[in-house]
């Protein structure tokens, strides 16, 4: 049987548009997590130097590149790991859909994909991809449910997704726990860490703090430094594992451009500008998030990343998308985008600048 790829779930979202855009003044659309806020003046400088534009770049990243993205994860997280143990990847989202493909052809005995219920589709997209099955795990708390996973699938099992903070939820795993699971059960685990930055309820994260054996942590620069454009990120972690997906990639022809590994490298040796994005995105958070417990919404403040998820008596996602694009101009996602677990709920990202948002918040409160 051939495969249809499924619609692309953002494509779903035409008609919340169309209502929105009623609104004097058009829509304010908060589906889509892409950065709206600029990159710091010197990234983009960088950039425009072009460094390293003439050659072929190194596919799993210039030392310069892996020793910022290493000295990083020193200075922010407290963990130590050495720059051969972390490589490039072209955004993460390459990285996710692929994984699954790769890992399959290092151990062909595994055919399972284990992610978090609620959660960003690519991970069960990437298994869909290798021809591989695709298995939820259920969530208690935004927590990985991991004593509910069925005996056979945990013997199949490939990699396990943990995802925190959760994209849609902003909801923080155990990642020791998450660790010690895949260490058992013979498992990897892959630490989706992109909105670690934007960590509000603690200090931020990473799984590597609990030993990186079996385990592979992956980090963006598209949120923390606004750069989803440039398109670059890395993975560390696991030293065989690291260096078998160095050499994989590199035949794959898988290359971060010279210059963007260049211009992120200096973004990574810098935190100043995060925290202003840091104070920006809690601005937002309160302020969208007043107003809509204002409204009769459930809307807690999340633990992590910059989106609000959300929920009201009575109305499934799609219902509640559709009031909050005819009462605001708000356009958002609904949560079965991320899994039938999420039916319930909304997706409300911070992406749009203050005015837009405070325009939505006006038309908000007017309409209630």
């Amino acid at each position: 049987m051939s495969f249809t790829p499924p619609p692309y779930p953002y494509e779903r979202l035409e008609g919340l548009k169309v209502a929105a855009a009623q609104h004097d003044g058009g829509a304010v659309d908060c589906s889509i997590g892409t950065p709206v806020d600029a990159p710091p003046d010197f990234v983009v400088a960088e950039l425009a130097r072009a460094t390293g534009a003439r050659g072929y770049p190194p596919s799993a990243g210039t030392r310069q590149f892996r020793e910022g993205a290493a000295r990083w994860l020193a200075r922010r997280f407290d963990v130590e790991v050495p720059e051969a143990q972390v490589a490039a990847c072209i955004g993460t989202k390459e990285f996710v859909a692929s994984l699954a493909t790769y890992l399959h052809l290092r151990r062909p005995e595994r055919d399972t994909v284990l992610y978090p219920a609620i959660s960003y589709p690519t991970y069960a997209m990437g298994a869909t991809l290798a021809g591989l099955r695709a298995v939820e795990v259920p969530l208690v708390d935004g927590v990985l449910d991991l004593d509910s996973l069925d005996p056979g699938d945990v013997g199949r099992a490939l990699v396990l997704w943990s995802n925190s903070p959760s994209n849609p939820t902003g909801h923080l795993d155990d990642l020791g726990r998450a660790a010690d699971w895949g260490r058992e059960h013979d498992v990897l685990v892959a630490s989706d860490e992109c909105y670690a930055e934007f960590t509000w309820s603690d200090r931020p994260r990473t799984m590597l703090t609990h030993g990186v054996d079996n385990v592979i942590v992956l980090h963006s620069i598209s949120k923390r430094s606004n750069l989803a454009g440039v398109r670059a990120g890395f993975y560390a972690g696991d030293p065989e594992l690291v260096a078998y997906l160095r050499l994989i990639r590199q035949h794959a022809g898988l290359m971060v451009p010279a210059p963007v590994q260049s211009a992120v490298a200096l973004a990574y040796g810098d935190d100043a500008h995060v925290e202003v994005q840091r104070n920006t995105y809690r601005r937002r958070l309160s302020l969208v998030g007043d107003a809509l417990r204002a409204a009769g919404l459930d809307c807690p403040g999340p633990e992590g990343a910059f989106y609000l998820w959300c929920s009201r008596d009575g109305m499934d996602g799609w219902e509640l998308a559709a009031w909050l694009a005819s009462a605001s101009g708000l356009i958002v996602s609904p949560g079965d985008l991320y899994g039938p677990a999420g039916a319930g709920f909304v997706r409300i990202a911070m992406v749009q600048p203050d005015e837009r948002l405070e325009l939505a918040v006006s038309r908000l409160r007017e309409a209630i």
